[in-house]
């Protein structure tokens, strides 16, 4: 680390050590909350037992129909005499997981922000591990892993590597200052939870916000937070556990949300521009964006299928869009690394999209 890079690193520490000095959390912890009645108190408690003084803890109602408002009160209460800082935020009107986490971001006072799920909770020793972290480095975005919740963990389960699921692939547990390396990591893990970031207030700013009314907007977010910091900090440790419950997106595939899978890295060019991203990087966004293309193709088939040329003719304009790399441009790229098979799928629908007009002027 240069020295220049030490003193930022260190008066960034400093701050948060001032600022907690003064009553300022160092972290807020951001848990939305719509109809988890059976979920709520477990998460709060695995926060709780590890935060102690210089943690917020920020729950906002959305509009619950099964009593979790009521217990959002109630835990308030619980806490109003403890360590941890707790505080209920309702809605009038529901607005979705997007404008829950977009209220609590605003309302935030911690120096870095952490959203949690409310049907998922932290793993013991977190918070303390994150707090030497940010003292000792000061990274603006820190990436964790995380591990399946399930009922029944059956060897298939584990053999699929669910007790620890990689969030990032590259350099672990040293600061990072390569975008490059950040991006490509990053694409290649493919996990852009929301969640498993942890990031600086000052990262997201007044700028990123995730988009009201859609669906995959971790997606939507997770790639320009990792453009906006200027250093980063990958903890190859389990973190987080994460329940994934019938009913989630992807496990109730329908039109719209393949429309907005296809549309979720719009804009990404434009604000990756002057970054100065390599080859490896572009290739895993691209990569990861033609994935975006087929698997929304692929709902559109089930859905349509006798007429889904439509929909993924736009699904191709939206890949085209949002990549640095064209399709055909990344079939090639395909070959040269030998992956055939990926190339046969991606020719696939692409040949689909040929038969409609291409809404993009070439």
């Amino acid at each position: 680390m240069s020295a220049s890079s030490a003193l930022s690193a260190s008066s960034a520490s400093s701050a948060a050590t001032d600022a907690i000095a003064h009553g300022a959390p160092w972290l807020s912890v951001l848990i939305p909350v719509h109809n988890v009645k059976d979920y709520l108190r477990e998460c709060l408690a695995s926060v709780i037992a590890q935060a102690g003084a210089g943690v917020e803890v920020l729950m906002v109602d959305d509009c619950s129909t099964d009593g979790s408002d009521a217990l959002v009160r109630e835990l308030v209460a619980e806490h109003a005499a403890g360590p941890v800082r707790v505080q209920g935020l309702f809605h009038a009107q529901n607005q979705g997981l997007s404008g829950a986490r977009n209220t609590m971001l605003q309302a935030a006072s911690g120096e870095y922000v952490w959203f949690l799920d409310s049907d998922d909770y932290l793993m013991p020793g977190a918070i303390p591990r994150l707090r030497e972290i940010v003292s000792q480095h000061a990274p603006a975005l820190v990436l964790c892993d995380f591990l399946m919740l399930r009922e029944r963990m059956k060897l298939k389960h584990r053999l699929r590597g669910e007790l620890h699921r990689r969030t990032f692939h590259g350099p672990a547990r040293q600061l990072l200052r390569d975008h490059s390396q950040l991006m490509r990591g990053l694409f290649e893990a493919g996990q852009m939870h929301s969640w498993s970031k942890i990031a600086r207030r000052s990262v997201w700013g007044e700028q990123l916000r995730f988009p009201v009314g859609r669906y995959f907007e971790d997606m939507s977010t997770t790639p320009f937070l990792a453009l906006l910091a200027d250093t980063a900090w990958y903890e190859p440790s389990v973190w987080v556990a994460y329940r994934q419950r019938a009913g989630s997106i992807l496990a109730t595939p329908n039109l719209t949300k393949a429309e907005h899978m296809a549309h979720a890295l719009a804009n990404l060019r434009e604000a990756a521009a002057g970054k100065g991203l390599d080859e490896n990087a572009l290739f895993a966004w691209a990569h990861f964006a033609a994935r975006n293309f087929i698997g929304a193709s692929r709902i559109a088939h089930k859905a349509l299928p006798q007429d889904c040329g439509a929909a993924v003719a736009m699904f191709r304009d939206a890949y085209e869009e949002a990549s640095p790399i064209p399709l055909r441009d990344l079939d090639r790229a395909y070959k040269r690394r030998g992956w055939f098979v990926r190339a046969m799928r991606l020719r696939h629908w692409m040949r689909v999209a040929e038969r409609q007009p291409s809404a993009i002027a070439t």
